[in-house]
């Protein structure tokens, strides 16, 4: 490791140890070694023995910066696998990371509007409305209209911070692909740049803005997702303004109800917003943490959704969607022969997996999961069954759906909360059947008509020339091989006279030879010449 990784990971343990995480340990032989050296270290002692474990544990990623942040924030969401007191603190890094300066935050902006910023905007807060891992919120209205808006900017030396982390995690993956036997399987330094692409674009705001505006654009008039919209004069790489929207967050579950709204449609249009944006789009939200989603107020019996933060956004291509449609389906339909059979086409498992084998081992992980209602399930605990079934028959990562993955463990968290009895079967097959028949039945027809009409509308006045040039061009083929074959013919027939001369010339030599020592000397001589006279004609003949 350089000095710098080094440093680094001191720092990450020192944290860790000044804020008491070694009680996260548990009692196992494995862990004594630690334990014990962990109380040996005495100038490293807990500095906060007056807190909660889970507050010192929200603390202690907070102080770690971005990357573990982002970690605390997706375990947030996992009430199932993580008691209250753990689970209440972490929702806290969602959007109530300690803020930098108001006065700094200011300098920020007017630096990347290139003036005061009371050029462009009125009331603006110094005190920020949120603060997240990468960036922090303050309001403020626009001069000209007085709409109320919302500026967006990152964090100060925020770049340094995570690069160091990121590089720190190369090298631990590196040693974790070397030390392990399930490295292949797991991919750690794909997974690694993965997260690296997706981090380093989050600190470009620019990108989140054309994001935001793209995802806007999927949902316009609808009921199930609103986007707020971006107003990008004003946006760049470090500041993005948008318009305020006024919600109730998600997680409020307490004022949701409150409010009179319809929890079970809410649940039901949060699993359909998913897989609308997965299936239709192909372009989804990948950041739907508790503190990125808000619920309108207005008409509670008719919930909307409104989708805030897109700097994440994840993308799949149209055999990822097939595969993806087609696996769900069969665990749908408790199909596990052809979930297997699915893994080892695709590849994630080898051709040589034993699928009768496979099928069993899919069928004990997943069965206990139908007929039962989304609050009786751990999808957490059957995530690390199939982890382990895939361990067995050497499943590999895939690096490319991490995103994907993450973004069905947020939904799942905030289906959790809303309305436990929500019938995933329910929702979610209905859909997918739907965008599999519109893929393989008559529809997909119609759909790949209706997308090469224009082209083919475009280049119908081609058609009568096109027509008339493939004719000419064929009739010109035809003639050249014809040509071609007279060629062919004329050559085999030199070549079939070529071989005959050459024949009778052998025979006359063999005959010369044979006279050579009778009376009949001068008719040997004769016989000879002419054998020769033959080989000359029959060299003439394929040198022609």
């Amino acid at each position: 490791m350089t000095p710098a990784e080094l440093k680094r990971l001191y720092r990450i343990i020192k944290v860790q140890l000044e804020y008491g995480l070694d009680e996260l340990l548990p009692e196992h032989p494995k862990t004594k070694a630690p334990l014990l050296a962990r109380k040996s270290l005495f100038w490293l002692k807990n500095k906060h023995p007056d807190k909660e474990l889970g507050e010192r544990l929200r603390l202690a990623l907070q102080e770690l910066g971005p990357v573990w942040i982002k970690f605390g924030q997706m375990m947030s969401t996992r009430r199932d696998l993580f008691p209250p007191f753990i689970a209440d603190q972490l929702a806290l890094l969602q959007d109530q990371v300690a803020p930098f300066d108001g006065a700094l935050a200011k300098q920020q902006m007017e630096k990347s509007l290139g003036g005061p910023i009371e050029n462009w905007f009125t009331d603006f807060d110094i005190e920020p409305l949120a603060s997240a891992s990468i960036a922090q919120v303050h309001t403020a209205k626009l001069k000209e209209s007085g709409r109320e808006i919302v500026l967006k900017v990152i964090r100060p030396d925020i770049h340094a911070v995570i690069e160091a982390d990121i590089k720190l995690m190369y090298r631990m993956a590196r040693i974790v692909a070397k030390a392990l036997p399930d490295a292949r399987r797991l991919k750690p330094v794909e997974v690694v740049r993965e997260y690296e692409k997706t981090i380093l674009d989050e600190l470009d705001l620019r990108r989140e803005a054309a994001n935001a505006i793209q995802l806007r654009r999927n949902f316009e008039g609808s009921e199930e997702l609103y986007v707020p919209e971006v107003i990008p004069d004003f946006s760049s790489e470090s500041l993005m303004v948008s318009e305020r929207i006024y919600g109730i967050q998600v997680s409020d579950i307490d004022t949701l109800k409150a409010n009179g709204t319809n929890m079970k449609l809410l649940a039901e249009r949060g699993v359909s917003v998913f897989f609308t944006q997965v299936f239709r789009d192909s372009f989804f939200h990948a950041d739907m943490h508790p503190g990125n989603v808000f619920v309108q107020h207005d008409h509670p019996e008719n919930p909307q959704w409104i989708g805030l933060d897109c700097g994440i956004v994840g993308t799949l291509n149209s055999e990822d969607k097939r595969y993806l449609a087609e696996n769900l389906l069969a665990f749908f339909h408790r199909d596990y022969r052809r979930v297997a059979e699915l893994h080892v086409d695709s590849g994630w498992v080898p051709r040589e997996t034993n699928v009768d084998e496979f099928e069993f081992a899919i069928r004990i992980v997943c069965e206990p999961i139908f007929a039962k209602p989304l609050g009786e399930i751990s999808f957490g605990h059957v995530l690390l069954n199939l982890f382990n079934t895939a361990r067995r028959f050497n499943m590999e990562v895939q690096p490319q759906l991490v995103l994907l993955q993450k973004t069905l463990l947020y939904i799942e968290g905030l289906g959790r909360q809303l309305y436990p009895q929500l019938d995933l079967w329910e929702t979610a097959k209905p859909f997918l059947e739907e965008w599999m028949m519109k893929q393989v039945g008559p529809q997909a027809v119609i759909n790949a008509v209706k997308d090469r009409a224009p082209f083919w509308a475009e280049k119908l006045p081609e058609l009568p020339e096109l027509l008339y040039d493939s004719l000419k061009q064929g009739n010109t083929l035809n003639q050249r091989m014809e040509t071609f074959y007279q060629g062919y013919r004329q050559s085999k027939r030199q070549q079939a006279t070529g071989r005959f001369l050459f024949g009778i010339g052998a025979t006359l030599v063999v005959c010369s030879a044979i006279l050579i020592s009778s009376p009949y000397e001068q008719l040997s001589i004769a016989s000879g010449l002419g054998g020769v006279t033959f080989w000359l004609l029959s060299w003439r003949a394929y040198r022609q």
